[in-house]
């Protein structure tokens, strides 16, 4: 069998990621020989890849082309008890879709505006004019993008109103940003992420009575700085500004930032004065995402 024209190896011992898509396929539905047969003169027939003759046999799910896909190119795909968990993800759950191909689209213009080389390194927080906008949604699959160029990503859940990350993600709220602030941690409360190498996550914790003094304290700006110092990129979601000032406040501790904002549903008006809001700080203002969803 000709493994350069077939799509299916012989060499058992190849690295997971060198194989080609038709051993993984193969591998995962424990395909017999015959069955494997069948694949390859469809595919001689139609022209068409192994992955999409196997489906079209009914012997391979689009799904099991996917999790190939994700294993030969290094692609952190969710598993089903994530897609389950997790719907919010689309990075994970629809890695090919419209809304994730729009966020990979927003993390390549973040990142040629973002920590530059002659510049010290910055978080960026994610702020939009009122709740709804969709900015826990961005600030996740954006934190999910990052992680899967590679390198360490931490995502901060610093509205500490209506924190929604740690359901976003299904992991543990008991401690968070607002018991470091207050001094009250006792544990690791920086949480990594099941499924996707590289990134953690840093949940609000308990709602605290004094939101917008705890961000304003020096305790957050210096945490700020330790975070840029141990991870590749820092993306921290906000307040929205219609609840107060956090999400401004937050924005100057990062040094830098990123307006999001839905369309048909904001007022001109209220985006200006968010914007105005930063004026005249050292903020800087990445761009602005306009969410269609």
């Amino acid at each position: 069998m000709n493994a350069a024209t077939s799509g299916v190896s012989v060499n058992a011992s190849a690295d997971l990621h060198d194989r080609p898509i038709g051993d993984l396929i193969r591998d995962a539905r424990n395909l017999s020989a015959t069955e494997v047969e069948k694949v390859l003169s469809y595919q001689r027939q139609h022209g068409v890849r192994f992955g999409e003759a196997a489906v079209s046999l009914g012997l391979a799910s689009p799904e099991d082309v996917l999790n190939a896909l994700a294993q030969q190119f290094h692609y952190p795909l969710a598993n089903a008890e994530r897609r389950v968990a997790s719907p919010e993800l689309v990075t994970l759950l629809q890695p090919f879709s419209v809304q994730a191909e729009a966020v990979r689209a927003a993390r390549s213009q973040v990142t040629m505006r973002w920590n530059k080389a002659d510049s010290p390194r910055q978080a960026l927080a994610v702020i939009s004019p009122d709740s709804g906008d969709g900015k826990t949604y961005f600030a996740a699959n954006l934190a999910v993008s990052l992680a899967q160029l590679g390198g360490r990503t931490l995502l901060v859940d610093a509205d500490l109103r209506s924190p929604r990350q740690h359901e976003v993600f299904k992991i543990s709220n008991s401690a968070g940003l607002s018991s470091l602030l207050s001094g009250r941690a006792e544990a690791q409360v920086i949480q990594p992420v099941d499924g996707v190498p590289g990134l953690f996550v840093l949940p609000c914790g308990p709602i605290p009575p004094n939101p917008l003094e705890l961000i304003e304290r020096p305790a957050f700006g210096l945490l700020v700085r330790e975070l840029t110092s141990k991870f590749d990129h820092v993306v921290i979601d906000t307040a929205a500004a219609s609840h107060g000032a956090d999400g401004c406040v937050v924005a100057a501790k990062c040094g830098a930032a990123l307006v999001l904002t839905r369309k048909h549903e904001n007022k001109v008006a209220a985006l200006q004065d968010l914007v105005a809001s930063l004026a005249g700080s050292s903020v800087q203002l990445l761009g602005a995402v306009v969410n269609e969803f």
